[in-house]
């Protein structure tokens, strides 16, 4: 008897917040193991693709590891956090480097103006842009927090938007791709709310 596909799996891309998303999983009652394995991964039920770094080196450890067009491919609900958000989009103005092209967006890098910090850091108000599943139960003064200097600009896809000089993405989906901009595991119930809405698609 062949053993049980994870429920869950984390895309082994090198981010320094692996292990805090898998923290937040497990306080959700789900073990969700870190894995660069391709059979792992179209296997799983969701899959979650964590980071924080760089566009270029994540998408360069992807293609090392053969990933590119597994993940691409999958057919599952697939959730990118952070700079996995990122790496769902066209491309990224952060070393202009080809990124997994599921959701039709370019990455842009985030205007510092007087008085406007780039890097994001802190609390912003989500505001939603559509009905879905993934919002269900998030109240409408839901707070997140972001640490990021790029982001990804509002458009079809956009299901919660923010402002930070500017307005851009939050949340998006396209598909069975989804992206949460903001760190989930670091946003107290609001983070485990839309954490949750996605194990439950």
């Amino acid at each position: 008897m062949g053993v049980a596909s994870p429920s869950v799996v984390l895309v082994d891309a090198g981010g320094t917040n692996i292990g805090s998303v898998r923290y937040a999983l497990q306080r959700l009652g789900v073990e969700a193991p870190l894995t660069s394995d391709p059979a792992t991964i179209r296997a799983a039920g969701k899959v979650i693709l964590p980071g924080v770094g760089a566009a270029g080196p994540a998408m360069g450890r992807l293609r090392a590891q053969g990933l590119v067009d597994v993940l691409r491919g999958l057919t599952q609900p697939v959730l990118g956090v952070c700079l996995g958000m990122q790496l769902l989009c066209s491309r990224s103005e952060e070393g202009e480097v080809d990124c997994l092209d599921v959701i039709p967006a370019a990455v842009q890098r985030l205007r510092a103006a007087p008085g406007l910090r780039v890097p994001h850091m802190g609390w912003n108000r989500l505001h939603a842009c559509a009905d879905h599943p993934l919002l269900e139960g998030v109240p409408a003064d839901a707070q997140a927090y972001f640490v990021h200097s790029y982001a990804v600009p509002a458009g079809d896809y956009t299901l919660a938007s923010t402002h930070h000089g500017e307005v851009f993405s939050a949340v998006v989906a396209r598909g069975n791709f989804f992206g949460m901009q903001f760190h989930p595991e670091r946003s107290a119930a609001v983070g485990a709310r839309l954490l949750r809405n996605f194990l439950d698609l």
